[in-house]
């Protein structure tokens, strides 16, 4: 039976707290510029797979083997390839790659034929060096959908969770960038990540030639052993450049109900999802903050002890994905509702991109903050969680406030 212990809430954390693994042992974690040197490394182009997290960095190069699209399940699949990499004398392999918010349609995972690791970027003091300067960039940008239909939609979802229909929905937009000039991805991932080190910075091939890249704030799933840690965002409020009025949002986002309230059903679902694995699980009894450079967000972190050791990362990540932090409750309703209203299929956003090694360690989190990069285009993505308190021009600021994540990386005017 698992036992649930409801922790004192602790103090506000810079970024989420996640355990570390095995993969994160090793010479070059001590070594300073060994994180940011990887940052450095990264190519766009052949197979190149960059994952950076509060406890490590890794880089893997080349491919040797990819996760089968098939109708199994996915764990299945991938303890498979990993279990034929080790045969095929692969050392320590690992899966690096990206899951689609419909895991069922989509996945771009692979075992790289090379990785390097090393610590946690925001350990290395060579991350406060400035990031490359932005190049100017005349970028053509079309909104799908428009603002005002994207409002539209928002009010038609709060009519139907008036009507009990549903209780939350995330609904998405996005921006497609063109510009005449190629790409320069590299850079674009170092602005991203030594603007939130301690979060979460992820580039992988998103197949076709293209990149997912992007910035994470949150933690959908760890696993390091018998220790599970999930760190579940939900209600958010745009930070501001005047250091009274970011303290007073702050404060506020904490005693907002309809933040409390978004944030509660998120928790709550995980707690739901993870107790049949876990002996026990401590879940505080409210959300403290998590800041990025653009948002404020509550958040939770949720520990657990897994009953059976046998329970891979990927496999605790597949209960709980979608969670109602991007999708909505009840799953089944707010999944539909997605899909009428958003006139896009969200490929890999709001899915998971992570890493997993062969005894089931691994880190898994929610595709957010990131766009699908190819030559010279860019498709960035934001959404808002609507609940029956929400009103249209409030989450449209809210999804304005999280293209600044990607925007600002890219170098587009504010």
């Amino acid at each position: 039976m698992t036992t649930v212990h409801h922790a004192p809430a602790g103090p506000i954390p810079a970024g989420p707290d996640a355990p570390a693994t095995a993969l994160a042992e090793g010479p070059d974690h001590a070594v300073i510029g060994a994180a940011s040197g990887l940052l450095g490394q990264y190519r766009a182009g052949s197979y190149e797979a960059f994952f950076a997290s509060p406890t490590r960095t890794l880089l893997g190069s080349g491919t040797h083997a990819r996760v089968p699209q098939d109708g199994r399940p996915l764990p299945v699949r991938v303890a498979e390839t990993l279990a034929r990499a080790g045969r095929d004398g692969v050392e320590l392999p690992l899966v690096v790659g990206a899951v689609a918010f419909d895991r069922d349609s989509r996945v771009e995972l692979a075992v790289p034929a090379r990785v390097r690791t090393a610590g946690a970027l925001r350990d290395d003091p060579l991350i406060a060096l400035p990031a490359p300067p932005v190049e100017r960039t005349d970028w053509r940008i079309t909104p799908v959908p428009a603002p005002e239909a994207y409002g539209a939609g928002v009010a038609a979802a709060v009519e139907r969770l008036r009507g009990g229909e549903l209780s939350k929905v995330v609904l998405a937009r996005t921006l497609e960038l063109t510009s005449a000039e190629p790409l320069d991805l590299p850079a674009i991932l170092q602005r991203l990540a030594r603007r939130d080190p301690g979060g979460y910075t992820f580039a992988v091939p998103s197949g076709g030639g293209r990149t997912l890249i992007g910035a994470s704030p949150e933690l959908l799933l760890s696993r390091r052993g018998t220790a599970v840690l999930a760190n579940p965002l939900a209600g958010s409020v745009p930070r501001s450049e005047d250091l009274g009025e970011d303290v007073r949002r702050a404060a506020a986002l904490l005693e907002s109900p309809k933040d409390l309230h978004e944030h509660a059903v998120v928790v709550d679902a995980i707690r739901e999802a993870l107790a049949p694995y876990c002996r026990t699980l401590e879940v505080p009894e409210r959300p403290t903050l998590v800041r990025t450079a653009a948002m404020w967000h509550l958040a939770t972190t949720i520990r657990g002890e897994l009953a059976d050791p046998a329970f891979s990362a990927l496999e605790l990540a597949c209960a709980l994905h979608p969670t109602p932090a991007v999708c909505g409750t009840p799953t089944d309703v707010a999944r539909r509702v997605i899909g009428e209203v958003e006139p896009f299929d969200r490929g890999l956003y709001t899915g998971m991109v992570g890493w997993q090694d062969a005894t089931g360690d691994g880190e898994w989190v929610v595709t957010i903050r990131c766009a699908e990069a190819e030559e010279r285009t860019l498709r960035v993505y934001a959404g808002a969680g609507v609940v029956e308190q929400s009103r249209p021009e409030a989450e449209l600021a809210e999804t304005r406030a999280k293209f600044r994540t990607f925007l600002d990386a890219a170098g587009v005017a504010r």
